[in-house]
């Protein structure tokens, strides 16, 4: 039984799987990129089914498509976003840099699923109409990137902010000894540390925020190479306008398609925000292992939720784990920026080559982000409980409370004392006394952990 069928190009024809509703170009991609087997991001796909539905809508008020024509390509761009035909699109991240592969690929899914109902439609002439590969991929890339940050990073990152928000109102007078380099320090509130973990999530929401705008520019109408050979007159902002209603979002044309069609930086610029908010999660789940570790012989001053056995050999040991996936994610992330920005370098006269590695390195950042974010507030964040006690262990057992005598003895005295209790094995109240500094009584006025806050 033949399987096959022949499609043709400007190449030639070929065999093609009877069964799939891709052409001759995407089959031709499949033979000659077989280079590692990561697919374009199902985000991609999505992005151009947005814009390959307002493409058709501007071009039909262009009077370039019929309203049937219009409907149809509507019609199956819809169901690719509702995923109804993923396995239509199997094309590799490692093709050709601009894409041009995978937007012929989208062409000829949505001409052959519309010649299903009946619509006769050539994925170049009609699905194609007033494009290039050159602005329809750039112009996916940022609607992706949009949609994404929009609809995964942003309300993760909310989410887990407010998880740290539920658990700073939960102890607001309890206090603990601060710690820089690793060393005791004076000490701070709990619940103001907690405000600091809040504030490493919400920070990079605002700037997002901020990305987002750069990112809501799109090449769309610049065509082949910016000057827009083939698109009507205002197609750019009448494509934008109907991505608006489609999307939800502002996306509006870049005024300058020769940067548009070449630049990377918007890109570059947002994905610099979720590394921040990487780095920022990986300084978060540091703090939160390291507070846990233990629990009997390591700091054990935060408990955390047990979720999994934490060892093949050692019975009972329960890991932070939660806290590694995290900044595992991060680490992925700070590796993918380094790709982007070296891809985004590399825009050569009037088009960047590097697409789909971009794409392919940003989607990657941003569902890491999300689904780590989430991962870690229902598993660990909301289950995070102080250990009282061993903080007012730690906290009464410090020799930085110290600090509070300066203005009474001087620093160099100070020092004397904190130096004397630790050599002497005491505490920084017996070590006061036997310098005779101060009286008991003076001492207990002065070192007073609550006025230090």
């Amino acid at each position: 039984m033949n399987n096959t069928r022949i499609e043709h190009d400007t190449m030639g024809e070929i065999a093609v799987p009877a069964d799939r509703h891709w052409g001759a170009q995407t089959q031709r991609s499949l033979e000659n990129f077989k280079i590692g087997g990561q697919r374009q991001p199902k985000e991609i796909i999505t992005a151009f089914a947005y814009l390959k539905e307002a493409c058709a809508l501007a071009n039909a008020e262009a009077g370039k498509l019929t309203a049937e024509q219009t409907g149809a390509i509507s019609a199956v761009c819809r169901e690719i976003r509702a995923g109804k035909w993923d396995e239509e699109f199997p094309l590799v991240v490692w093709q050709t840099g601009s894409g041009t592969q995978t937007n012929m690929n989208v062409n000829e899914v949505i001409a052959h699923l519309a010649a299903d109902r009946g619509v006769s439609l050539h994925p170049n002439d009609h699905v194609n109409a007033s494009q290039s590969s050159n602005d329809t991929y750039p112009s996916a890339l940022h609607i992706a990137a949009a949609l994404s940050i929009e609809h995964q990073v942003l309300p993760a990152a909310a989410r887990l902010g407010g998880a740290f928000q539920e658990l700073e109102n939960k102890y607001p007078d309890l206090i603990r000894i601060g710690r820089t380099h690793l060393q005791d320090a004076t000490p701070l509130r709990f619940a103001q540390e907690v405000s600091g973990w809040r504030a490493l999530v919400q920070m990079p929401i605002f700037m997002l925020r901020t990305a987002q705008e750069e990112l809501f520019r799109l090449a769309i109408g610049g065509t082949a190479v910016g000057t827009g050979l083939n698109a009507p007159k205002g197609y750019d902002e009448l494509v934008c306008a109907k991505l608006r209603e489609l999307t939800g979002l502002p996306f509006q044309p870049d005024p300058n398609k020769f940067h548009a069609l070449t630049s990377k930086d918007a890109l570059v610029f947002a994905h610099g925000a979720l590394k921040a908010l990487a780095a920022n999660l990986m300084k978060i789940a540091n703090d939160i292992r390291w507070q846990a570790s233990g629990p009997r012989c390591g700091m054990g001053e935060l408990h955390i939720p047990e979720n999994e056995p934490g060892s093949s050999i050692m019975p009972g040991k329960v890991n932070p784990t939660q806290c590694e996936a995290v900044t595992m994610a991060a680490v992925q992330v700070m590796g993918n920026d380094a790709a982007i920005g070296f891809a985004a370098s590399q825009g050569n006269f009037q088009l960047n080559v590097f697409l789909p590695v971009s794409a392919y390195n940003f989607q990657l950042s941003a569902r890491l982000l999300a689904d780590a974010m989430e991962s870690f507030r229902v598993r660990c964040v909301e289950g995070i409980v102080p250990n009282v006690e061993r903080m007012e262990e730690n906290l009464n057992n410090s020799l930085m409370l110290v600090t509070c005598l300066t203005p009474k003895i001087g620093y160099e005295k100070a020092a004397e004392c904190a130096k004397k209790a630790l050599h002497d094995g005491t505490t920084l109240k017996e070590a006061v006394l036997a310098l005779g500094l101060l009286t008991a009584e003076e001492f207990n006025e002065t070192v007073r952990p609550e006025k230090m806050v």
